[in-house]
């Protein structure tokens, strides 16, 4: 019987991550260490945003995409040549339903992805598909598609999602080196909500919620986040590691499945 893998929601922060000495990067390797070795990866990052169906990639070896600028060519030296899987495609393709989803060749494996994977499979083989934010749905919707998702678990395949419970890059700028109250305290409200399994509280904000505006912003590093609740199966432990805050910018990260994953890690 294949023992059943986590759900992961990754803070992938900067792009700087993957190739300095960082805590973040630090857990991801480790983590990469203990996890059972996954047959497939599906992956949803925050910077692959569709509109209308859910795309998935495909082909032998997706593009690594280097989506940013300003950094140092070390970044956009690095290449993660992980193979695809067609068979992983077609699986959810299956439990998400034909109408619903769109293979894609155009796209690749981009810094939301690779940022997180490659610390966790440096040799780059474990076939990995990654799955856009269809931009049209409601935040309900999210956990609905991790929910439709969550069987992968059970048949080898690791589900990361890679984004940011807090980010702002605007108010980063002005905030970095600073612990902001606002932030503090939507990223303590998320954190009670997913351990709480409190889907209402991940969804629904209110109109006057200034710490969510600010938090959330543009929500696209907010939505990954609610694929990896909405995949929760009965039993399952949920577990908190990189909790941390700079400015505007969090790199909290959860785990749903076996706790002792992430036991001393950040």
């Amino acid at each position: 019987m294949t023992q059943r893998l986590p759900a992961l929601f990754l803070g992938h922060g900067s792009p700087m991550t993957v190739i300095t000495d960082n805590p973040s990067r630090t857990s991801f390797v480790e983590l990469g260490k203990r996890l059972p070795r996954p047959s497939a990866v599906l992956c949803i990052s925050a910077h692959w945003e569709t509109q209308g169906r859910s795309h998935l990639t495909t082909g032998d070896h997706p593009r690594t995409i280097h989506d940013f600028r300003g950094f140092p060519q070390a970044l956009f030296d690095m290449q993660y040549p992980a193979p695809g899987s067609d068979g992983l495609v077609e699986r959810v393709a299956a439990l998400l339903g034909e109408e619903r989803i769109r293979r894609d060749a155009t796209w690749g494996f981009d810094h939301g992805s690779w940022g997180v994977l490659q610390p966790m499979f440096p040799e780059c083989d474990v076939p990995t598909v990654q799955l856009s934010l269809d931009r049209s749905l409601g935040a309900d919707a999210y956990i609905a598609l991790g929910r439709q998702l969550a069987p992968l678990r059970d048949e080898g395949v690791l589900i990361v999602s890679s984004g940011n419970v807090v980010h702002n890059l605007a108010l980063w700028r002005q905030s970095a080196g600073t612990v902001p109250e606002w932030a503090a305290e939507f990223q303590a409200r998320i954190n009670a909500a997913v351990l709480a399994g409190d889907d209402n509280a991940l969804t629904r904000f209110a109109a006057d919620d200034d710490a969510a505006a600010k938090a959330i912003n543009s929500a696209e590093h907010y939505l990954p986040l609610l694929y990896t609740v909405g995949a929760r199966l009965p039993g399952d432990d949920v577990a908190l590691f990189n909790d941390s805050i700079d400015g505007a910018l969090s790199m909290t990260s959860v785990l749903i499945g076996d706790a002792a994953l992430v036991n001393g890690i950040a």
